[in-house]
Formats: C-alpha cells, sequence, structure tokens
C-alpha cells in the first residue's frame, strides 16, 4: 500500500467512524486574479490512516521496538499468528495463456482431478496451459506447439522449493509457489499461490526500504502480514485473495526478496496484529505529516506522531506550485476561477487539519469536491493542504 486507498474508501471510512468533521476558519479562503500562480503548501504522504512508514523509522532510531511501534500505530491490538498460503493476482500476465519457463521439478497440476504430472525434461522452450476446443490442456512448444495431456479442471505449474518462472507480456518474472489460470467473469486470471512468510519476501521491501532500521523494517513485516491476513479473510474475488498492485500491497515475487527485509519476516515469524479474535486491517501510509487520520476501526485513531517528524522524512512537509488554468483546465465547468474555500477540515493539526471538503467558486459555475477528489486529480500527496494565491 505504498499506501493510497480509493478515495471512496477513505471517505466511507471516514464518516463510518463518526469522525467529527470541523468547519473550516475564516480564512480558508482565497480570491483568485487571472493568471495567478497557487502554492499549495502540504504535510504528509499517504490517507494517513495506521502506521506512518516514515514515522516507524523515526520511532526505530529513537530505539522503539516493532511491537512498541505497532502498539503507537494500531493501539489495541494484541499479537497472535497466521500461516498457511495467499492467493495472489499476478496483473502482469494479462494473455489467454499460463507459460511457464521450463526447469528441473516442473510438475503440472490438474486442478479439477487432483491430479499431478511431473514434466518431462525434454528439448522444449515453454509450457503452457491453454483452453482450447473446450478443454485446458497442457503444451509444450518445439518448433510449434505441442499437446502433452488434456485437463480435467484448470491447470497450474510449480516445482517444489524452487520458484516457477512465468512467461509475461513484459518478460519474465519467477515466483514461489504454484502459478495457476483460473477462470474469472468469463476470461482467465493467473493467480500465484504461495505460502504468507514467502509472499511477505516479495511485498516488504517494496514498501519499505530494506536497509531501513531493522525494527522499523520488522514493524513493516508485521503490518504487511496482518494486513495480508485480513484481506484473506476478506477475499477480492472467488479466484484470487489479493492484487499485487497499491490495491493490495505491491508484490514482486522473487526479484523483489532482499536478505534485511528477509531477516524482518523471520524475526517476526508468523506474528499478526488481531482484534477482536480477527486480523487487524492494518492500513500504513508513507507519511502522516505529523498527525493520523482516524478510520471507522477502534484501533484508527486520530494521534499527534512526533515520531514522522525526524530529519530524514521528505513528506513531513512539502510544497507545489500550480496555475490556476491548471484547477480550471480539470474542472472546465468553472469557467475561470474566481475564489478557492475550504468547506470543511478534519480539526486536526496546523491548519485545522485535512481538508475534507473544497469549493472552487468560478465564473460560470461553483463545484465543490471532496478532499480525496482534489487530491487524486491535482496529484497531491496528501489532502492535508492550505493555499497561496500569487
Amino acid at each position: 500500500m505504498s499506501r493510497l486507498g480509493t478515495a471512496l474508501v477513505a471517505s466511507l471510512a471516514v464518516l463510518a467512524g463518526g469522525l467529527v468533521i470541523s468547519p473550516a476558519a475564516a480564512a480558508d479562503r482565497w480570491a483568485v486574479p487571472a493568471s495567478a500562480s497557487i502554492t499549495i503548501k502540504g504535510h504528509g504522504y499517504g490517507h494517513g490512516r495506521g502506521m506512518s512508514q516514515y514515522g516507524a523509522e523515526g520511532a526505530a532510531r529513537e530505539g522503539l521496538t516493532w511491537r512498541q511501534i505497532t502498539d503507537f500505530y494500531y493501539p489495541g491490538t494484541t499479537v497472535g499468528r497466521a500461516r498457511g498460503t495467499i492467493d495472489v493476482h499476478v496483473s502482469a500476465d494479462t494473455t489467454d495463456d499460463l507459460v511457464v519457463v521450463p526447469r528441473s521439478g516442473l510438475v503440472v497440476h490438474d486442478l479439477g482431478a487432483g491430479k499431478s504430472w511431473p514434466l518431462p525434461e525434454r528439448d522444449t522452450t515453454r509450457w503452457r496451459v491453454i483452453w482450447l476446443d473446450g478443454a485446458n490442456r497442457v503444451q509444450w512448444l518445439g518448433n510449434r506447439w505441442r499437446t502433452w495431456r488434456t485437463l480435467a479442471g484448470s491447470g497450474a505449474f510449480s516445482a517444489g522449493t524452487e520458484p516457477v518462472t512465468l512467461v509475461t507480456p513484459g518478460g519474465t518474472r519467477a515466483y514461489r509457489g504454484r502459478v495457476s489460470a483460473l477462470p474469472l467473469s468469463g476470461g482467465r486470471v493467473t493467480v500465484n499461490t504461495v505460502r504468507l512468510e514467502y509472499y511477505l519476501r516479495g511485498v516488504v521491501p517494496l514498501e519499505m526500504p530494506a536497509l531501513w532500521s531493522p525494527e522499523a523494517v520488522r514493524s513493516q513485516a508485521v503490518a504487511a502480514r496482518t494486513y495480508a491476513a485480513y484481506e484473506r479473510a476478506h477475499p477480492r474475488s472467488s479466484a484470487f485473495d489479493v492484487y499485487d498492485t497499491t490495491q493490495s500491497q505491491v508484490y514482486g515475487g522473487v526479484a523483489a526478496e532482499h536478505p534485511a527485509s528477509d531477516a524482518a519476516i523471520r524475526a517476526t515469524r508468523r506474528r499478526v496484529l488481531r482484534h477482536d479474535g480477527a486480523p487487524a486491517f492494518t492500513q500504513f501510509s508513507s507519511s502522516n505529516g505529523g498527525w493520523s487520520v482516524a478510520g471507522s476501526l477502534p484501533y484508527q485513531q486520530a494521534r499527534a506522531d512526533a515520531y514522522d517528524g525526524w530529519s530524514g522524512n521528505p513528506n513531513r512537509s512539502w510544497s507545489v506550485t500550480v496555475t490556476d488554468r491548471r484547477l480550471e483546465s480539470t474542472w472546465p465547468a468553472l469557467g475561470n476561477l474566481r475564489r478557492i474555500v475550504v468547506v470543511r477540515r478534519d480539526g486536526n493539526g496546523q491548519w485545522n487539519g485535512r481538508v475534507a471538503s473544497l469549493r472552487l467558486v468560478g465564473s460560470k459555475n461553483t463545484v465543490t469536491v471532496t478532499g480525496d477528489t482534489m487530491r487524486s486529480m491535482l496529484g497531491l500527496k496528501s489532502t492535508w493542504v492550505t493555499f497561496r494565491v500569487g
């Protein structure tokens, strides 16, 4: 989740949690003359709920352990354990067949019949499973594709404890566990079924720098493991539990693995955070800017965060400059932009906190948008912003 949830989910989480949204201060309005430049100053990067990743690093630099870090960002949770496998959608494979590179120990599985067969080590450059003439067929490539076996159900490849190299339109990618071609919504998706601990090896170093302080990386491992366990209990579809993108957590398979993050995963093996007997929804984002955001769950609390402010955090405070024309082209119904008015904020921190609602007054129309929509449309790091017109 280098860590962006959708605007809709964010808005629902805030409303469901009963968060008190404060009216904006009287000074939260700016006249916009023609051809004006607008400086947007802000704090944080991401939705701000749960753990700040830069905050976790700041806390680790002050000597906090991973348990103390997760206690701070997910108050009221307890430590439990999770094991088993997780089914991951492989977004890079957009083809209609499932193609892998031959290797020793490669096995094909018939998921319909519950049978498996070792694949012969013959002179072939590719193996694949493809839906052809009403059945899934296992084929090998020599001078052309030839059928080796017909399956009763969906097909999958594995290679024991070794990775399977998947061929995608963009190249090859290695994955631990099993890769399958599964039906979904009249089409086919590629799914990597992998042990939870192996999955984390492809997630943690893509979500947090592996060479950050060990306790920070351990806290990331626990948050990522818990997030995966939560999503496994609330699967994204009938074919898979999680996406391999920021829709869930970024997952890169074997190529993403790093010895330092592997060590953090081993040090926290199977540890997850629980609340009311189930895995917690451990959202995290790059930086909360010094104040976390409340959500709909008891452990998603708004609170000041001094750890986020350590000197190495480039996202604690930032600014960008846009023109009035940029806003006029983004919301063309405005005509000429005349005024920016912040209607509501969340009430926490400088400027009275994050923007919940914004009104843009133009020569033709007035447009009211949520803070999340503003952030998305303008490419801002967060909704905790103020404006200066010059």
